[in-house]
């Protein structure tokens, strides 16, 4: 199977939007090993353009990613697994609002959650997937 970069695909959501390097196949798999998460395949494919950044998406969305070498130690921070277990955090708003994997189910999809009062009860779905998730935003 040929696969179709994902700057190719989406490029589209993202002008606005200022990327960081790529990630580097060693940072992914130091992830891997850390964290233990297998990520979607699109977010894989989207860090092989830009690892993180920040920017706003569509006209008026604004949206931080934080680079894969940061992400483990951002949920820690946050003490995401004592305040929303499954959760697996990897960006925010730049407000009040952070964007994560709900890893409790094998699809992962995207849901957000306030930073203040961070707690499964006030999770709200986003998206399936990444790529979804950023058109979203885009469109919002």
């Amino acid at each position: 199977m040929m696969r179709e970069s994902w700057k190719e695909r989406e490029h589209h959501l993202l002008k606005r939007f200022k990327g960081n390097p790529p990630a580097t196949a060693a940072a992914v798999g130091r992830f891997k090993t850390e964290s233990g998460l297998q990520l979607p395949e699109d977010y894989l494919l989207f860090l092989q353009q830009a690892n993180g950044g920040e920017g706003f998406i569509g006209a008026k969305t604004y949206l931080i990613l934080w680079p894969l070498e940061q992400l483990v130690e951002m949920n820690n921070s946050y003490r995401v697994s004592d305040y929303a277990a499954g959760l697996f955090v990897f960006g925010s708003d730049g407000g009040g609002e952070a964007f994560a994997f709900d890893t409790r189910t094998a699809e992962m999809p995207i849901v957000s959650v306030p930073f203040v009062g961070m707690d499964l009860e006030a999770i709200r779905p986003q998206a399936l997937t990444f790529t979804a998730f950023l058109e979203r935003l885009f469109t919002s």
